[in-house]
Order: structure tokens, then sequence, then C-alpha cells
């Protein structure tokens, strides 16, 4: 059997990611949730940690079916997580995501979500943070596939910056090949409002945590609804921390 060939930068759902750090880790096996009619589930995650992470989930839902996945993608080196998800009529799929970095690594959320039937609904929020020589990478493509009228899909994408040296690399993408569909996508790349900290400042906030504050509110967007919001915005919390 042959090996799965590793992936270059000709690959576009790679073109911006650490291809040293993936190359031990590959190939990469996925995870594969298959929801029935009807079916509900979530799932959250949590990267916080010091090893390199890539992991490929794969979502089948039936009619109807409901999935919600949040992340926090927040290590001290790679960080990789790959969605595709395939939806049956009227079916539901949420991604909550929240990445930050400030150590030079690289963090990326790759989604492809496909609506295959009519009547489906997605809807993607990614909140990134990058400060020193970190990368913040999202890639995410909804497809709609003919027939599948009465799609409704929403891509929210944001990244901030806080230093010069730090980058972010957003491409939201739709191909849609149906009529009667509702889609919508969202991508900017801002700094920390300076009138905002100066207004905290005045009131006698100190700088770093007034930015803390801040950067809190954005990432807790990504975690809105989540059923273990706490947890994911305690990790988050204490991720915040390294960048200011």
């Amino acid at each position: 059997m042959t090996a799965l060939a590793l992936p270059t930068r000709r690959d576009e759902d790679f073109r911006y990611a650490d291809l040293a750090a993936l190359a031990p880790l590959w190939p990469i096996e996925p995870e594969r949730f298959v929801l029935e009619a009807d079916e509900e589930a979530g799932l959250s995650i949590i990267h916080t940690g010091a090893d390199p992470v890539v992991r490929e989930i794969e979502l089948d839902l039936a009619a109807g079916a409901k999935f919600a996945l949040h992340l926090l993608n927040a290590g001290t080196v790679y960080g990789r997580f790959a969605v595709r998800a395939r939806l049956g009529a009227g079916a539901e799929f949420t991604l909550g995501a929240a990445q930050l970095g400030s150590a030079g690594q690289v963090l990326e959320v790759v989604t492809e979500v496909t609506h295959a039937a009519p009547d489906a609904i997605s809807r993607q929020v990614v909140r990134s943070v990058a400060g020193g020589k970190a990368a913040v990478n999202y890639l995410g493509k909804v497809l709609v596939e003919p027939g599948a009228d009465g799609t409704d899909g929403e891509q929210s994408v944001r990244s901030m910056l806080l230093d010069r040296t730090a980058t972010a690399n957003n491409r939201p993408e739709l191909e849609i090949y149906a009529d009667d569909v509702k889609c919508a996508h969202g991508c900017a790349v801002g700094e920390l409002d300076a009138n905002a900290l100066f207004y905290m400042a005045q009131r006698g906030l100190p700088p770093e945590e007034a930015k803390k504050l801040m950067l809190q509110a954005f990432v807790a967007e990504a975690f809105v609804g989540a059923a273990e919001e706490e947890a994911l915005l305690d990790a988050a919390l204490e991720a915040l921390g390294a960048l200011v």
C-alpha cells in the first residue's frame, strides 16, 4: 500500500501550514462522526499543550441532525484542525473557534462545509489573536451543491494582531450551485482599538488589564452557546496571559 504523500504548499489547504511540524505526524487518521436523522451531538476541544497537534474531523449529518464544534487552538507549537462536514436536508452545523498565539507558532483551522440537500444551516465564527511572530490561519469553504435550495451559510472571521511581526491569513470562500440560498462571509484583520484603550486608561485601568479585557470579549464570541463554555473561556483567559 502506497503511503499518502506529504502535502506541499501547492495544496491549497496547506498553503500556510508548518510542513516541517506536520511531517512526523503525517498521515493523519480522520476522526469520523456520523449522525442519524434528528440526532444531536457536540464536541469541545481545548489545545494548550507544548506538543504539535494535527487533527482531521469528518462529519456526516443526516436530515435534521445537529452538530456543534467548539475549539480553542492555543498550543505553544503547531496546531492544525481540519474539519469537513456534509449536511443533509435541514441539518445544522455550528463551529466556534478561537486561536491564540504569541510564541512564533502556526495555528490554523481549515474547514469545508458541504450543503448537500435543501434547508441546511451552517454557522462558523472564528476569532484569532496573534502576537510576537505567531501566524494564525483560517481557510474555510462553504460548498452549496445543486438542488440544495434554502441553504443558510455564514462565516464570521476576525483576527487581531498585537504586533507588526505577527501574521493572519484568512480565506473564507463560497461556492454556490443552487438558487434561493442565503450565504455570507465577513472577514477582518485589525488591531486593538487605541481609543478604547485610552478610555479605559483614563478610568484607572492598567494597560495590560485593559488589553486582556478587550481580548477576552473578542474571543468569547466564538464560544457563545457552547456546552463547555466556561471551561473554554477559562482556558482562553489563561492563554491570553501569555499574550499581554
